[in-house]
């Protein structure tokens, strides 16, 4: 099902829902998983428990007019009416098109249809580029929650929708 569509400089990106392991989304994650790895020097740097297709309530993957895989990400349901986004990833050469706002949009619309109130994330406080947009897209830095309450590399955010 696609959930959005918008134009850039170029062309246009469809963000969609796709099953968790559909191959292009196993390719984003892999892709995001090495980037963590290089950034923090260790290959297992999750502080909770890894997204699988058995929590992830939604993933949704953007692509390109050509077809190209441009970015992903997904929601795991928390406590009550609050998700959290997990894996949100955009290439290196799709970074700055408006890519991550489509798909961060889309999940966002995804769970206020679902009833969902909040959405939390985590990020690493090497991940500058990460927490300057989650602050530009109205997220607000809270006290470190669940599994990343006692790492110190965390910082987590939140936003009522």
């Amino acid at each position: 099902m696609e959930i959005s569509t918008f134009s850039e400089v170029g062309g246009g990106i469809a963000v969609r829902e796709v099953a968790w392991d559909d191959a292009d989304a196993v390719a984003l994650r892999a892709g995001q998983r090495a980037e963590i790895a290089e950034l923090y020097g260790t290959h297992d740097s999750e502080a909770g428990p890894a997204p699988s297709a058995g929590d992830i309530a939604v993933f949704l993957l953007a692509h390109g007019a050509d077809g190209t895989p441009l970015g992903c990400g997904g929601l795991r349901r928390l406590a009550g009416a609050t998700g959290e986004v997990k894996r949100m990833y955009v290439t290196p050469e799709a970074r700055g098109t408006g890519v991550a706002e489509a798909v961060l949009r889309g999940l966002e619309d995804w769970a206020r249809r679902s009833g969902w109130r909040a959405l939390r994330l985590e990020t690493g406080d090497r991940q500058h580029a990460a927490v300057r947009f989650y602050t530009r897209a109205g997220y607000a830095r809270i006290s470190n929650f669940g599994p990343y309450a006692q790492s110190p590399d965390s910082l987590c955010f939140e936003r009522a929708l």
